[in-house]
């Protein structure tokens, strides 16, 4: 579904992310880990067109992506939640999931079946859908800019750091939300702060070191992998 082929972004004269391939199959969760500044967040936003490439191709459903503006992108079926939410705080619940539906594929459900679905994930934003996004609390505020990105109805969402910041609880849900989509067939990319929630949620992974792939595989694997889990479990050999 997914083919990043051996890409590099820069930043100025610095490279960030160098000769990086990774791949997502269609209905895998699959998952970016690695420690702050190796270059994830750089990837994610690489592969939907927020930043250009110095080198490489970026292919979606058999078809190269790497040259359109990250609009087209969400309308071929990619949808980004970022790292930080990006929401805009005196905006309501509503009228942010209106501007997620803007850009859908072709064929696409109707705004008041997706916005249906939607409300059955995320019950408490049916409840403040005319509440402004900047009075909500920061679980409430990741499910939105995750419901935004639904509202694209995407064939693959990338999440950015979805429990950041986020109560245990908050965290539980926001991991069912996830299984659920997974579940009815949603393909996701995953980069989180929390190794071990990552490998737990994901079928594939790979490990990144300043900008670079230094391990993939199965994530049940790389969670067994001594090297993981001294560097990024907590745990000694």
């Amino acid at each position: 579904m997914l083919e990043v082929r051996q890409i590099d972004v820069r930043y100025g004269k610095r490279t960030s992310v160098s000769q990086l391939s990774l791949h997502v199959k269609a209905g895998e969760i699959v998952t970016l880990v690695g420690g702050n500044g190796a270059g994830k967040t750089t990837t994610l936003k690489a592969v939907s067109g927020l930043l250009p490439l110095a080198h490489g191709e970026i292919w979606f459903c058999g078809e190269r992506m790497d040259a359109l503006a990250p609009h087209q992108i969400l309308a071929k079926g990619l949808a980004h939640v970022p790292e930080g939410r990006m929401l805009f705080k005196d905006m309501s619940v509503k009228a942010h999931l209106e501007l997620g539906s803007l850009r859908t594929p072709a064929h696409a459900a109707s705004f008041n079946d997706t916005l249906a679905w939607v409300f059955e994930l995320f019950p408490v934003l049916k409840e403040r859908s005319q509440q402004l996004a900047g009075t909500l609390s920061g679980g409430q505020q990741q499910m939105l800019a995750i419901a935004r990105g639904l509202m694209s109805q995407p064939r693959l969402l990338m999440l950015d750091e979805p429990s950041l910041g986020l109560a245990p609880i908050v965290v539980h849900t926001l991991v069912d939300i996830i299984r659920t989509l997974h579940a009815k067939g949603l393909s996701i990319l995953l980069v989180e702060q929390r190794v071990d929630l990552a490998l737990q949620l994901a079928q594939r992974a790979y490990v990144m070191e300043s900008g670079q792939v230094t391990l993939s595989g199965a994530a049940a694997d790389l969670a067994r992998d001594p090297k993981v889990k001294q560097a990024y479990l907590g745990l000694s050999l």
